[in-house]
């Protein structure tokens, strides 16, 4: 599997924009939030109107609710181009996935949307290219189905049979006949399995019941487990649930790092010999709602280079120290109401 590693959204965008800019067939894109707002260096959709024109084939899912500030008349222009246009919208599911086919041999997947906010947040996105992209195809392919998308030729990917032998996994929210492919269970197996180490990023700390389980079991075994989250995220009311989690997974052994930046990356690394990159926060969201993406893999340099990007961002933070950030009585009060709910806010 090729790949290339994107450490910003402002470098992700780079890598996006001159993947479309080179499209000669087709591009799909689903994203969660998908704005206008980044033109002035990144004009995405002026981009894919002008590709649309030449005659690609381009469909665009988008979330309803994260891309819910998109105007309808961007839409209509959209569609007047040529482009299909559909919003996923669904009660209690998002599709949180932030993913981009081309040509149906390249694609790019992670954590970082298209707006502005993000502009220079670290992040974490990969392009691969490969066979690996067919099972991206698939995954695309039933979204696209969900939203009510008719095209025979984007249809005809969800049956693509999967190989059982390959190099890469891609791992999503839906379920198969193997629960080898899909994320959640691939994520708490990994983390069952581990033996020396485990290294995790993600913007937010609300990891459901079976997840703290995972990790308690691996620091009982003797596993070192760091997790990196940002000192400060964009979403303000839950820096406080970051913090409190924080110190009770600290509380147990997890080293907890906090990245001076904003980082919106969602990272997993297992003995520094298997990794995993997607858009799968530490959250119950992710873990029992959302519709989600990652790829896994044992490649070794694409490991080692994962190792490279994750340790010098453990380098950047400051270690969380639980005795300077023991919750006041209110917190404990707030965590033991939490704990009553468990099944739904943790």
């Amino acid at each position: 599997m090729k790949y290339r590693l994107y450490t910003t959204s402002h470098k992700a965008w780079d890598g996006m924009f001159k993947a479309i800019g080179l499209a000669t067939k087709t591009i799909y894109l689903e994203m969660y939030i998908l704005l206008d707002d980044v033109k002035a260096t990144h004009d995405f959709l002026g981009l894919l109107q002008e590709k649309a024109r030449a005659g690609l084939e381009i469909v665009i899912i988008a979330d309803a609710y994260g891309s819910s500030t998109l105007s309808q008349k961007k839409i209509e222009d959209l569609r007047t181009s040529g482009i299909e246009f559909f919003y996923f919208s669904s009660l209690f599911r998002r599709t949180h996935r932030k993913l981009l086919i081309i040509d149906q041999n390249i694609a790019f997947l992670g954590g970082v949307n298209i707006n502005e906010k993000i502009r220079g947040w670290h992040d974490l996105q990969i392009k691969i290219s490969g066979r690996v992209v067919k099972s991206l195809l698939r995954s695309f392919a039933y979204i696209y189905k969900i939203v009510g998308g008719k095209k025979e030729n984007i249809l005809a990917y969800s049956r693509i049979p999967l190989k059982q032998k390959v190099k890469a996994l891609i791992l999503d929210s839906f379920s198969t006949k193997s629960s080898k492919r899909k994320l959640n269970d691939h994520y708490l197996k990994v983390i069952f399995e581990a033996k020396e180490s485990i290294k995790i990023v993600s913007p937010y700390l609300l990891p459901p019941r079976r997840l703290l389980a995972a990790l308690h079991s691996a620091i009982s075994r003797g596993v070192k487990v760091k997790i990196i989250i940002p000192q400060d995220t964009d979403i303000k009311i839950l820096n406080k649930v970051n913090y409190l989690n924080a110190y009770r997974l600290s509380a147990f052994g997890v080293k907890i790092y906090l990245s001076k930046e904003m980082n919106h990356a969602k990272v997993l690394l297992i003995d520094d010999n298997k990794g995993l990159i997607g858009s799968q926060n530490l959250d119950i969201l992710s873990f029992n709602f959302n519709i989600e993406a990652g790829v896994f893999f044992e490649q070794k340099q694409l490991v080692l280079d994962l190792k490279k990007v994750i340790d010098k961002w453990i380098q950047e933070a400051n270690l969380f120290n639980k005795e300077m950030s023991k919750p006041s009585f209110t917190e404990k009060a707030l965590i033991y109401i939490l704990k009553i709910f468990y099944p739904i806010f943790f």
